[in-house]
């Protein structure tokens, strides 16, 4: 996996990674930034929210479950550890739209974010994760 960061203007820079897809990335105007692209830190909080709703659609096509929208809603709370922030906690919900089965939906995002989404996972060993979840129905 490789990724190439190019320098844009001031802080502002883009991401690809090797199949070309792009990501804008910039600081804040507080540090010289233009605020033009996600920050490192909310690429994070981006990264975890991908990776768990990738993971949950998956297992809920496995069980059958007619999910007809997902939408991911991620909060991070920042700390100063130093000369550098870290999540204290980082609270995910699960809005799904579908005639889904409760269980099976708690059994999904429970799969992904303990055993099987690599973000979690790397973010858990110094944060605090938690969700919630609503169905609404179509």
């Amino acid at each position: 996996m490789k990724i190439t960061i190019d320098h844009l203007e001031d802080l502002h820079m883009e991401a690809q990674n090797e199949e070309g897809g792009k990501i804008r990335m910039d600081g804040t105007t507080e540090i010289g930034g233009i605020e033009g692209g996600f920050s490192p830190m909310q690429l994070l909080l981006a990264g975890i929210g991908g990776c768990s709703a990738i993971d949950i659609i998956g297992i809920l096509e496995k069980q059958k479950q007619p999910l007809e929208d997902l939408q991911v809603i991620v909060d991070g709370d920042k700390q100063s550890a130093g000369t550098y922030s870290e999540f204290k906690t980082i609270q995910l919900n699960f809005v799904f739209t579908g005639d889904l089965e409760e269980k099976k939906v708690e059994r999904a995002i429970d799969l992904s974010l303990d055993k099987y989404c690599s973000v979690s996972k790397a973010l858990e060993k110094g944060s605090e994760i938690s969700y919630s979840y609503e169905i609404r129905s179509s």
